[in-house]
């Protein structure tokens, strides 16, 4: 498959079937997500796998959500930020380190057959409460994995003139 295939193909995933995620997928997973670059490659992440039923019920709390119910796997991608790059002019990097990050987590799922979707309209401070998140850690987003249950709906994408301005 090629990358632009890749990027084709994955979608964000709303629906789960009810089957475990093999631990070898999860670790080539996590090899792609290990290898993300960030600024001046300061890694400024943690991931949390959460798999138990009890820790998943836990972190369903945080977002409320029946699809999400499904997922057999979530991961609270969280910024170190006392980590995280900074710019001259104060700008802080580590959401876009994280973004880099769980975007390759995506699409390493993806190439294994696995569906993911990006959530980050969830309880942050319940989430740092209920897992014992240290101060310095913000979970910035959760990412349901699992077998696909849902077709994709059609990507509405603009046009490459709306989004490239060339010389």
């Amino acid at each position: 498959m090629t990358f632009l295939e890749l990027t084709q193909k994955r979608y964000s995933c709303r629906g789960y079937q009810d089957r475990p995620v093999e631990r070898g997928l999860l670790d080539y997973i996590f090899e792609c997500v290990r290898l993300a670059p960030s600024a001046v490659n300061r890694q400024p992440w943690k991931f949390r796998l959460v798999e138990g039923h009890s820790q998943r019920e836990k972190l369903q709390q945080c977002y409320q959500r029946e699809w999400f119910n499904t997922a057999p796997v979530y991961v609270i991608a969280s910024i170190l930020h006392e980590q995280e790059w900074v710019r001259s002019d104060g700008k802080r990097h580590g959401d876009i380190d994280i973004s880099i990050a769980v975007e390759h987590l995506c699409l390493a799922a993806t190439e294994q057959g696995l569906g993911t979707c990006w959530v980050c309209n969830f309880d942050a401070a319940l989430c740092s409460e209920l897992f014992n998140l240290p101060a310095n850690e913000e979970p910035a987003v959760l990412i349901p994995i699992g077998y696909p249950a849902v077709e994709p709906a059609e990507k509405k994408r603009k046009e490459l003139d709306e989004i490239l301005l060339r010389d």
